[in-house]
């Protein structure tokens, strides 16, 4: 019999430290936010609203701004106004003061069967550009980092909203039960750390889970998971706890009736408890061929590259374990290039663009040609860019501002078509003109891929229905395959 003395909160938060929470500590900090779920399973899968392309995400995010006229999007135009600041810029403005007009000092090149044209810096991804299907109108609301991540991943300016992946996990539910639905990858803490993958209103149990990769060599699961295993108590001794827990759970249900944060966190300790006896083989890298490793640029001298604190092998790792997290069933996978925001190139545009494309092109186009090995590329979405790009005039000591007006994102497999740019900017490269795409676009097509109708997935908070486009977004038809 259950004393009616005992504190059920004080109980499950004595609990969450002898599970190992596998980076779930988020969702358990937030002990009275959480919505009520609509299943008593809220993992468990679902239809979508249609036949989808894509079952899974996976999202490079190249934390900082990568540079569009540098990388995905050539203008000749500025090498024959460089240095001039022409009317149609000027009237552009962005957070930093900007000068004349700055060529990109990179080649750019036709590739593939398809023709289209992609910088030097990228020389194997430039292998893969049949397959990439660069969006070059891309835009959102200001030139702010915080404001632009939180708009990239949650469709809203402040820190307010649901990330993308915890709507999804919402929609459709995960399809593997013993590992997170929605996992967070990457080295260090990028700008505004965990409120990029927050839940906020849904019910907890659609937070992100982040997995920091500690040195490289190091593919112990026990040490790339933070608190998976508790060595003060036996596997027998924690599923004792967790029963317990669910006594104290029904006892409190049948009294009160039910109180959602708790029932989340609850589902969050079953997760985690069951994942000490799957993650292992999910997370072992070591499984993998050499050549397989190779291929992600893990082995040798180039493993060890590192530019602006990102690493090859970091980077390539989290490549390669988000290839086996989605073969696995997990829906969603973001990957962070780095701490912070590597790809703000304020100064020094060209050696930080060099640098960092040369970091990480081996390991994502590693990434296309493994999923197109394993069968998967066709229904994962693979998604590449930043938070907003940069600009084509100069700043400082040549380098480039942030640039919300106009900048390149990429996407590849999972039903979009392959080979193509569409949209365009100005002759410049500063202003989105043609087929302009707004993040709230990109959000709707992406749960289109899905199989997710952008206003049919709503969520009822505060009086409102939410959704993650808002009151906005229109599919991008010229993408679809």
């Amino acid at each position: 019999m259950i004393s009616e003395s005992i504190s059920r909160r004080a109980m499950l938060s004595q609990f969450s430290y002898g599970v190992g929470m596998l980076g779930l500590a988020a969702v358990l900090e937030r002990n009275t936010s959480c919505a009520r779920a609509d299943s008593p399973r809220p993992l468990a899968p679902r239809p979508s609203h249609f036949p989808a392309k894509a079952k899974r995400i996976i999202h490079l995010w190249m934390n900082g701004g990568p540079s569009q006229v540098d990388t995905f999007d050539p203008k000749p135009a500025l090498e024959r106004y460089a240095g001039q600041r022409p009317e149609s810029t000027a009237r552009l403005s962005t957070e930093r003061r900007t000068t004349g007009l700055m060529p990109s000092p990179f080649r750019f090149t036709r590739h593939g069967q398809s023709g289209l044209e992609i910088s030097e810096i990228f020389p194997h991804l430039a292998k893969h550009a049949d397959d990439l299907c660069v969006i070059r109108s891309m835009h959102t609301n200001v030139p702010v980092h915080e404001a632009s991540n939180w708009m990239m991943f949650t469709g809203n300016v402040q820190p307010i909203r649901p990330s993308y992946g915890s709507w999804l996990l919402y929609g459709l539910g995960s399809e593997n039960e013993n590992l997170p639905g929605f996992v967070v990858l990457g080295n260090g803490q990028p700008v505004n750390g965990p409120s990029n993958w927050s839940s906020r209103f849904l019910p907890g149990i659609y937070q992100g889970c982040q997995v920091v990769l500690p040195g490289a060599g190091d593919y112990n699961p026990r040490t790339l998971i933070a608190n998976l295993h508790n060595p003060d108590l036996s596997p027998q001794a924690q599923r004792r706890q967790l029963d317990f827990t669910q006594q104290l759970n029904n006892l409190h249900q049948d009294r009160q009736g039910p109180e959602d944060a708790l029932n989340a966190r609850i589902e969050s300790l079953e997760l985690a408890y069951r994942m000490q006896a799957t993650a292992h083989e999910a997370f072992d890298l070591s499984r993998e061929p050499a050549a397989i490793q190779a291929m992600y640029g893990l082995a040798g001298p180039e493993g060890n590259s590192t530019f602006g604190g990102v690493s090859r092998s970091n980077y390539g790792r989290n490549c390669l374990l988000a290839r086996r997290l989605v073969e696995r069933g997990v829906r969603v996978v973001q990957i962070y290039a780095g701490n912070l925001q590597p790809w703000d190139s304020h100064s020094n545009n060209s050696a930080s663009q060099r640098g960092l494309a040369t970091i990480v092109d081996r390991p994502t186009a590693a990434l296309l040609q493994d999923l197109k090995r394993c069968g998967l590329l066709e229904d994962t979405l693979v998604v590449w860019g930043g938070e907003f790009g940069r600009t084509p005039a100069t700043e400082g000591s040549n380098g480039r501002d942030h640039n919300h007006w106009g900048f390149s994102m990429w996407m590849a497999g999972g039903g979009v078509k392959g080979g193509m740019a569409y949209g365009a900017t100005d002759e410049f490269g500063f202003r989105a003109v043609d087929n302009r795409v707004h993040v709230h676009d990109l959000h709707a097509t992406m749960l289109h891929l899905m199989g997710i109708d952008h206003e049919r997935l709503t969520y009822r908070y505060s009086g409102r229905d939410h959704r993650l486009t808002d009151v906005e977004g229109r599919l991008i038809h010229g993408i679809l395959a």
